[in-house]
């Protein structure tokens, strides 16, 4: 087999793989969440700290030199990405949040290891108590275990 064909089968198998394709669904997910989180602050928090603050992050501005072709930052888009990030952060954090407290309540719980209560005498092959030092049973003396 040649090393191409080596090379795209490789590939293939890491593409099919689960955890990539549920990477790709995340990434897919979060660009149409990043758009809703975006909306909201463009469209309903921003104009509602303008109200309290008397400012619209995106028209801060900083026009560097002089001319009509002067160099310009847009700070307040930078402030107005900053906001975006933090919500959407927070509210990833309350999902992720309530996802593992979900979890946590529906998710098996393992069952408990009890200590064993019973041991097979050694003589007879019976059930005893694990404490007994005499089998009811062929009445044999037993060792004590340390």
């Amino acid at each position: 087999m040649s090393k191409g064909k080596g090379f795209v089968n490789e590939f293939k198998k890491f593409i099919m793989r689960g955890n990539v394709i549920d990477m790709a669904v995340g990434v897919i997910v979060g660009g149409a969440f990043t758009s809703i989180v975006t909306s909201l602050n463009q469209d309903i928090l921003t104009p509602l700290l303008g109200i309290f603050g008397g400012t619209d992050f995106s028209s801060l501005m900083v026009k560097l030199g002089s001319g009509e072709n002067a160099p310009v930052l847009m700070y307040g888009n930078f402030i107005t990405a900053v906001i975006n990030f933090l919500i959407t952060a927070f509210v990833i954090f309350c999902l992720v949040k309530v996802i593992n407290t979900l979890s946590d309540k529906l998710g098996k719980k393992e069952p408990e290891i009890k200590a064993p209560t019973v041991k097979k005498c050694p003589f007879c092959r019976s059930d005893i108590d694990i404490e007994a030092t005499r089998c009811p049973h062929c009445t044999s003396q037993l060792q004590q275990e340390v």
